[in-house]
C-alpha cells in the first residue's frame, strides 16, 4: 500500500499551537507530513531558518509521521521532489482562505497533479499568529499559551 504524504509548508516563525493543531489534524489525514520551512531570500525572519526548524523538532518531538526540513525553491518543486501530491494549509480567517486559494490556483497551474488541502484551524487557536508571538517576544512577555508545549525560544 503506498504511503499518503502531505507536505506542510510556511515560514513558522515562529512555528506555533495553531500550527501544530493543523499538523496533528493533517496527520489524521495522512501517513506522513513533511514540514518544510520556506526560506525566502527577499525577506528576512525573525529567527534564522536553522532556529525555526529545531523549534518545530522540538515541538513535534515523538511525533510519529512528522519529518522538518526547509527549502529555498517553489513549493511545488519541492513535492516533486519528495514525490509528495498534497500541500497542507491552515487558515484562521477569511483573509487567510483567500490568499491561501490564490496560492493553490497558483500552485494547480504550476503542477495540476498536486492538490492542495486547506484546514481551518481550530477555534481555540484562531487567534495565534506568528506575528503577535513575534510581538510578545520582542516585548519579553509571556509566549507559554501560544507555542506548543515543551518549546523554547
Amino acid at each position: 500500500m503506498e504511503t499518503r504524504k502531505a507536505l506542510f509548508p510556511g515560514s513558522f516563525d515562529p512555528f506555533t499551537s495553531g500550527h501544530l493543531n493543523i499538523l496533528k489534524r493533517a496527520l489524521t489525514m495522512f501517513d506522513e507530513v513533511v514540514v518544510a520551512v520556506g526560506i525566502n531570500i527577499d525577506k528576512h525572519g525573525f529567527f534564522p531558518t536553522e532556529k525555526r526548524v529545531d523549534i518545530i523538532r522540538q515541538a513535534t518531538s515523538g511525533m510519529k509521521g512528522v519529518s522538518v526540513i526547509s527549502y529555498g525553491n517553489l513549493t511545488v518543486d519541492i513535492c516533486r521532489e519528495l514525490g509528495i501530491r498534497h500541500i497542507v494549509r491552515g487558515v484562521r480567517n477569511m483573509i487567510d482562505f483567500e490568499t491561501e486559494r490564490s496560492i493553490a490556483d497558483a500552485n494547480r497551474v504550476l503542477a495540476p497533479e498536486i492538490e492542495t488541502i486547506i484546514i481551518p484551524t481550530a477555534q481555540e487557536f484562531a487567534h495565534i499568529s506568528s506575528t503577535a508571538v513575534r510581538d510578545i517576544i520582542k516585548h519579553h512577555g509571556d509566549t507559554s499559551r501560544f507555542l506548543p508545549e515543551g518549546v523554547t525560544i
